[in-house]
């Protein structure tokens, strides 16, 4: 077994980018910091994969060798409707494709050369607050049952075990536009354009294509449980019967070579509105709120809230401000940041939820042009 401190200056729950981001920019300002993953690096996880470049000059600051890696640059949507039309429009910052399997991983190493404590296959079962955070966790490697830290974010995805705890409101939501659904990611290797990313809308879903590091592209779609639930559960059956009646994605299907330990998937994926802060712990990524994947920037929202909440983090470790005002401001700035984009994405889902509204919202876009540039700058930002 290995031993862990007792108390930290910080403690995150949840190694995806947000987490991760965060403990990298407090270890590197001299905080004791501890993070907490439940499963081990390296995993695949259902995500698009493709990350806006308005995280590119953040992602290199925390010491990720993009350049160096040599990823496929993308500048350009393609959409198409359930009934196959096609249209193509630039994006405006572009951004890049990474799988989460990669940088994932190098994220964590670089946090741990920062001196962040990373606890691998670990999960976090409570948080309680008295003057210190108090979390009660289970590990395969450290017998130690609790830790203690000044502050605590929370990491932790579209949910978890905590999201229940707290009984937070969207976990009781159902409204079926935004709420209840399944992703299903795949790797495979195929002949596309590189510089595509691609979004293939069918009945009650839409689903993603894109180029990632080597000669592999992500493959990720999300659709309702109810439409999977059709077919039994079956994946296959549902992606012959319902996927395939786009065209496109029938041709994209047949010519994949689908790669092994796929798919990966997830359920119970919720768009509701969240709160940013929960019982003095801050939230991070989609733990604070999830950004529906057709925007295309759920990656760099992640992160750009990592920022966020480690500026003033530091600022109330260092005697700033006080633990309310360290809250508060954070809630503030994540609004200005994001809650249009978000809301942006929730009245966005409601149209490719329908075949008919689909298939006129692509109808519309070919026929005026704006309307697509002025909707992909809604759902983006600018370099942070």
């Amino acid at each position: 077994m290995q031993t862990i401190k007792k108390k930290y200056d910080a403690a995150i729950i949840g190694g995806g980018l947000a987490g991760l981001a965060a403990s990298i920019q407090l270890a590197k300002h001299g905080y004791s910091v501890v993070l907490f993953e439940k499963e081990k690096y390296p995993y695949h996880k259902v995500c698009g994969e493709y990350i806006s470049n308005e995280s590119w000059g953040f992602l290199e600051s925390l010491g990720v060798p993009l350049k160096q890696l040599q990823l496929p640059q993308i500048d350009t949507l393609q959409l198409s409707a359930p009934n196959g039309k096609l249209l193509e429009a630039k994006l405006p910052l572009g951004g890049f494709g990474i799988s989460r399997h990669t940088i994932d991983h190098l994220m964590a190493g670089i946090a741990r050369d920062a001196g962040v404590d990373v606890w691998e296959e670990t999960k976090v079962n409570d948080v309680q607050f008295t003057n210190l955070f108090t979390l009660r966790i289970t590990s395969k490697h450290t017998a130690a049952t609790s830790v203690t830290a000044t502050v605590c974010c929370g990491s932790f995805g579209k949910r978890s075990n905590l999201d229940v705890k707290w009984k937070r409101p969207f976990i009781n939501k159902r409204d079926p536009r935004i709420n209840n659904y399944v992703g299903v990611k795949y790797h495979v290797k195929g002949e596309w354009p590189q510089h595509l990313i691609g979004l293939h809308n069918f009945e009650n879903g839409y689903c993603g294509l894109s180029k990632i590091e080597g000669d592999k592209y992500c493959l990720c779609y999300l659709t309702t449980a109810d439409n999977l639930k059709k077919f039994n559960g079956s994946i296959d059956a549902l992606n012959k019967e319902v996927l395939y009646k786009n065209p496109v994605l029938h041709s994209i299907f047949n010519e994949a070579t689908f790669l092994p330990e796929f798919p990966v998937t997830i359920a119970q994926i919720s768009f509701s509105k969240k709160s940013s802060v929960q019982d003095g712990v801050l939230l991070l990524g989609d733990a604070a709120g999830m950004i529906t994947p057709l925007c295309g920037n759920g990656m760099s929202m992640a992160l750009h809230s990592s920022k966020i909440a480690s500026c003033f983090i530091a600022q109330f470790l260092n005697g700033k401000i006080s633990r309310r005002e360290m809250e508060k401001k954070y809630a503030t700035d994540w609004n200005k940041e994001f809650k249009n984009r978000l809301a942006t994405g929730r009245l966005l889902q409601g149209f490719f939820g329908s075949k008919t509204l689909s298939n006129l919202f692509v109808q519309a876009f070919s026929l005026f042009p704006f309307l697509a540039r002025f909707v992909i700058r809604q759902t983006h930002g600018k370099p942070f």
